[in-house]
C-alpha cells in the first residue's frame, strides 16, 4: 500500500486525499522526529523555570491568567482534550476526520508545536490501523481553530470515548488501540493544546472539494455542449479568438472544453423553421463566462489550500530561536472565504444548469423537441418532475451560498470575540458539492434524450459517446413514462465517478 511520509515542510493536497480517501498508510521522516524532538526540548526548559508560558504553564483562553504547577500541568493537558471534546450531532465522514488527524499531524512534524515524537507516532499508529475517531457536526467555531472535532481526535490517543474500528464497528477507543497494540499517550505539557489548535478539519474539507469540483466543473463543461447541441444553438460564440479579448482563464478552458465536445456536430446552427436565431439564450451563449468565473475561483482557493498545506498551525509556537510565542494563526478566515466563495460559484453553476434543462423541456424555447421530451404528450409527463428536482436542488444551492464567514458569535468569556465559522462554511460546502452533482447528473440525462430527439441529424463524435455510454450505465433512453428515481440515480453516479468526462475524451483527448 502506497505510504506518505510527512515532514517538515507540509504536505500536497494529493497527499491529503491518499490518505483521508485512498487508506494510505502514513510514516514520519527522520528529519520531522528530529525537529519534534528540538522543540520538545525547547518546550521542557520553559516548563522548567519559574515563569509563566501560555499552554506550557498556564490555563487556557480566558483562563490564561492562572499559573499550573508541575504537578498538575499532565492533569491540564488531559482536561483540555476531555472538555473540549464536546461536539454533537450526527458523525461527520470517516474521510474528513482521516484528513483532519493527517493534517494535524502535518502540522505536529513542523517541529513548530512542542510535543514529544510519540505523540505524532501515535497519531500515525492510528491512521495506519484504520481506527476513526467519531467526531460529531457541530463544536467548531473556526477559531482557536477546529477545536471540538479535533478534541474528539485527541481523546482517541488517549484511549478514552469512542472511534470506529476498520470494521466499520463503533467501539470504546481503548479497546480499539489495545487491539492494534497501541499504548494510549499519556501527555505532558502543550500537548493537549497542540493536538486542538488547528484549521485542519476545515482545510481537509476544502481539499476534498477542490478535488471533486475539478471533475465537475469539467463535466458542466460537457452536459452544457449536449445541451447547447440539442437546443441547435451555434457554437461559434465558442472560438478562442472571441475570449482571447476577455482573457479570464477559467473562461476560455471551458470554452475549449465545450468546443471540443462540440466538434463535428450536425445539429449547432440550425434552426427551427429555417427561421434565422441571431443568439442563443444567455443560459447557453454565456456558459463559459459562468463557468470559466467558478474555475478561476477554483484557482484561488487552490492556492490558498496550498500555503494552508504548507503552514505550522498551532498557538503557541515553538520558533527557531528558541521563543514559544502566541499568535493568531489558528484564526480560519483565510480558509472560510474560499469555502464560501466557492459555495457562491457552485449555486451559480447549478443555477444555469438548471435553466438549460428547462430551455429543453418547454416546447416554446426548445425549437421543435416536444414537450418536457415526453413520448406522448399529455399522456406523458416526461421529465417534468426532473426539472422540479433539478430547481429544488438549485433552491437549496442558494441558501447554501450564503455566507458562513460573515458571521461571527463571541465565545470564551470574550476572548475569542471574533471567530471565523471555516467548519460550517466547509459542512456547508460539502452539502453544495453533493447537490451540484445532482443538478449536472439531471442536465446530462435531459440533454442526452434531447439529442436522441433529434431524428435526421447527427450529434458530435463525443456525444454519440457519451450517449452510449450512459446507456451503457443503465440510465435509461427516450420512451413511455417509467420510474425516473433510478435513472436519475444511475446519472448522478455516471457524473460522480467520472465516467461522463472518461467518455468525451474517449474522442476528444483530455480536457483542461
Amino acid at each position: 500500500m502506497h505510504t506518505v511520509v510527512v515532514g517538515t515542510a507540509g504536505v500536497t493536497a494529493s497527499d491529503v486525499l491518499a490518505v483521508a480517501r485512498g487508506g494510505a498508510l502514513v510514516d514520519l521522516s527522520a528529519e520531522a522526529v528530529a525537529a519534534l524532538a528540538a522543540s520538545r526540548g525547547i518546550v521542557d526548559a520553559l516548563a522548567a523555570k519559574p515563569d509563566p508560558v501560555y499552554g506550557v504553564s498556564t490555563g487556557f483562553g480566558a483562563l490564561a491568567t492562572r499559573h499550573i504547577g508541575p504537578e498538575l500541568r499532565g492533569r491540564l493537558q488531559r482536561n483540555i482534550v476531555r472538555s473540549h471534546a464536546a461536539g454533537m450531532g450526527p458523525r461527520v465522514e470517516r474521510e474528513v476526520v482521516r484528513a483532519l488527524m493527517f493534517l494535524r499531524l502535518k502540522t505536529l512534524c513542523s517541529g513548530r508545536t512542542g510535543v514529544r515524537p510519540e505523540v505524532a507516532r501515535t497519531m500515525a499508529d492510528v491512521l495506519n490501523a484504520g481506527i476513526t475517531p467519531v467526531v460529531h457536526e457541530y463544536g467548531s467555531l473556526g477559531c482557536s481553530g477546529d477545536l471540538a472535532p479535533l478534541s474528539h481526535c485527541a481523546l482517541t490517543l488517549m484511549g478514552e470515548g469512542e472511534a470506529e474500528g476498520p470494521d466499520g464497528s463503533v467501539r470504546p477507543a481503548g479497546e480499539l488501540l489495545a487491539e492494534h497494540g497501541i499504548r494510549p499517550v499519556e501527555l505532558r505539557e502543550k500537548e493537549g493544546l497542540a493536538l486542538l489548535n488547528g484549521t485542519d478539519g476545515m482545510l481537509g474539507m476544502l481539499v476534498m472539494a477542490l478535488a471533486d469540483l475539478d471533475l465537475l466543473y469539467t463535466s458542466a463543461d460537457v452536459t452544457a455542449a449536449l445541451s447547447l447541441e440539442a437546443l441547435l444553438g451555434t457554437d461559434k460564440v465558442l472560438a478562442p479568438e472571441l475570449h482571447a479579448v476577455r482573457p479570464h482563464p477559467g473562461q476560455a478552458a471551458s470554452a475549449a472544453n465545450m468546443l471540443a465536445v462540440l466538434k463535428g456536430s450536425g445539429l449547432t446552427g440550425h434552426h427551427q423553421d429555417d427561421a434565422p436565431r441571431v443568439q442563443d439564450a444567455y443560459s447557453v451563449r454565456c456558459a463559459p463566462q459562468v463557468a470559466g468565473a467558478g474555475r478561476d475561483t477554483l484557482a484561488h482557493a487552490r492556492l490558498v489550500a496550498e500555503r494552508e498545506l504548507a503552514s505550522a498551525v498551532d498557538n503557541p509556537v515553538v520558533l527557531p530561536d528558541g521563543r514559544v510565542e502566541s499568535n493568531g494563526n489558528f484564526h480560519g478566515a483565510p480558509v472560510a472565504y474560499v469555502l464560501d466563495f466557492l459555495a457562491i460559484a457552485v449555486a451559480d453553476l447549478a443555477s444555469i444548469a438548471e435553466r438549460r434543462t428547462d430551455r429543453l423541456l418547454d416546447k416554446n424555447r426548445s425549437h421543435g423537441l416536444p414537450p418536457f421530451l415526453a413520448d406522448d404528450p399529455g399522456v406523458d409527463s416526461g421529465l417534468m418532475i426532473a426539472q422540479y428536482t433539478q430547481a429544488a436542488l438549485v433552491g437549496e444551492l442558494k441558501r447554501l451560498a450564503v455566507p458562513a464567514s460573515a458571521d461571527s458569535i463571541p465565545s470564551s468569556a470574550m476572548q475569542e470575540d471574533h471567530v471565523s465559522m471555516g467548519w460550517s462554511a466547509a459542512r456547508k460546502l460539502r452539502t453544495a458539492v453533493d447537490n451540484l452533482a445532482r443538478v449536472v447528473a439531471i442536465e446530462l440525462y435531459a440533454a442526452a434524450r434531447a439529442v436522441e430527439l433529434r431524428e435526421g441529424l447527427t450529434p458530435a463524435p463525443a456525444t454519440r459517446a457519451v450517449v452510449e455510454a450512459v446507456r451503457e450505465a443503465g440510465v435509461g433512453g427516450p420512451g413511455p413514462d417509467r420510474h425516473l428515481a433510478p435513472d436519475l440515480a444511475a446519472a448522478e453516479a455516471f457524473v460522480r465517478d467520472g465516467r461522463l468526462v472518461a467518455a468525451v475524451e474517449t474522442v476528444t483527448g483530455p480536457l483542461r
